[in-house]
């Protein structure tokens, strides 16, 4: 197969650059408004992202924020939660689901994940439910929901908070068994997103969001997120500084727009690795979860009976970038060490570690791209 230089030295995990150029002049000039109007912090852009993303998502209330990770620890604060009080999460996610349980004093428990779907387990969760449980954080990995309604039953059953890590999800819908329909993070008690720049929405720097349909947890995390802060230099309770910057707000709002177009363009790209390697031995595509739809943050290939190190020495070898998300689970982790927690004690998410690959997947990406990543990848299966 033919292809051509451009082709072969042009291919990115995430192309930004491609998808800015597209909306240059929506953005340019969005940008421009906040700097000539110097409104730089919770300026009225913040405010209309706001609603534009409640209208979205069909949930009572975004509470914008300075990124994913606070958005997530905010959550845990606005939940009262007591030093010792124990929070069950994935093994296998990034980092900033497990340091903000850590950093507010909280127990963190880890469970496996289900080998198909990469998503917490279900089953794993009913089983680390002790007296001192108060929390469970499901984290819709790679852009799909976990099993949250069966998640939502056993939180009712044992009177337990649930927080959606949903920062891989937005715009992903999960549809219930009596055909209720629900967006990533608008299920549970609260939900938590990241708007960093290579998230399916994503802005120019960071920024976050948390999203939920009770009152008073929307005015807690308002209040948390803005130093405790209920009026100027009324201090209502303990907060953090944690302000979505208006910029940030007025390019989430252009792209915003776009969200659904940029979901599609993800699912034909995956469609089309789907079908190139839905026949071979060595390579076991994502799993959809029925109940759920797939907005691919990213798109990973489990390899079977094949050297996942040579196949990404290959790749790189043509221009062609890959990664690991991620190579050693959280519970193995050095910071996390004083937990306790050993090798084999999860086992699933210590195997996909060692075996997960994730390929290019973006808005960009075209149909030689395509041909070429699928072609190469294949090419090392046969050797």
């Amino acid at each position: 197969m033919e292809i051509s230089t451009e082709v072969t030295t042009n291919i990115q995990m995430v192309d930004l650059q491609g998808q800015y150029k597209k909306i240059k002049k929506e953005v340019d000039a969005a940008i421009l408004k906040v700097i000539e109007n110097a409104s730089f912090i919770n300026g009225p852009e913040v405010k209309l992202f706001q609603q534009d993303l409640e209208k979205y998502l069909e949930v009572k209330h975004v509470i914008p924020c300075a990124n994913g990770t606070d958005a997530l620890q905010i959550a845990l604060m606005a939940l009262d939660l007591k030093p010792g009080d124990e929070v069950i999460a994935p093994a296998f996610t990034y980092v900033a689901t497990a340091e903000v349980v850590e950093l507010l004093k909280l127990k963190l428990v880890y469970v496996d994940v289900d080998p198909k779907t990469f998503n917490i387990s279900t089953k794993a969760i009913l089983k680390a439910i002790t007296p001192k449980t108060k929390a469970i954080i499901p984290v819709h990995l790679y852009g799909q929901c976990a099993d949250m309604e069966t998640i939502m039953e056993i939180a009712r059953e044992n009177n337990l908070f649930v927080i959606e890590d949903a920062a891989q999800a937005i715009g992903s819908t999960y549809t219930f068994t009596d055909g209720k329909q629900c967006k990533a993070g608008t299920i549970g008690d609260i939900g938590c997103t990241s708007f960093f720049p290579s998230k399916n929405l994503g802005c120019f720097g960071d920024g976050g969001a948390m999203y939920t349909n009770n009152d008073q947890l929307a005015l807690k995390l308002r209040l948390i997120s803005n130093h405790g802060q209920s009026k100027k230099y009324c201090f209502d309770s303990i907060g953090v500084n944690s302000r979505m910057d208006t910029i940030q707000a007025a390019v989430l709002k252009i792209k915003l727009k776009h969200l659904e177009e940029y979901n599609t363009s993800r699912n034909e790209v995956a469609a089309y690795y789907d079908k190139a390697f839905a026949k071979h031995s060595n390579l076991i595509t994502p799993l959809r979860n029925t109940k759920s739809t797939h907005v691919f943050h990213q798109y990973t290939l489990i390899t079977k009976g094949l050297d996942r190190n040579g196949l990404m020495q290959h790749l790189q070898k043509r221009n062609i970038p890959s990664m690991i998300y991620y190579p050693t689970p959280m519970h193995l982790q050095k910071g996390y060490a004083h937990l306790g927690y050993k090798e084999g004690d999860f086992p699933h998410a210590e195997d996909l570690c060692t075996r997960v690959v994730s390929l290019p997947i973006h808005t960009e990406m075209d149909q030689l791209q395509l041909e070429y990543i699928t072609q190469e990848v294949l090419n090392y299966c046969k050797n």
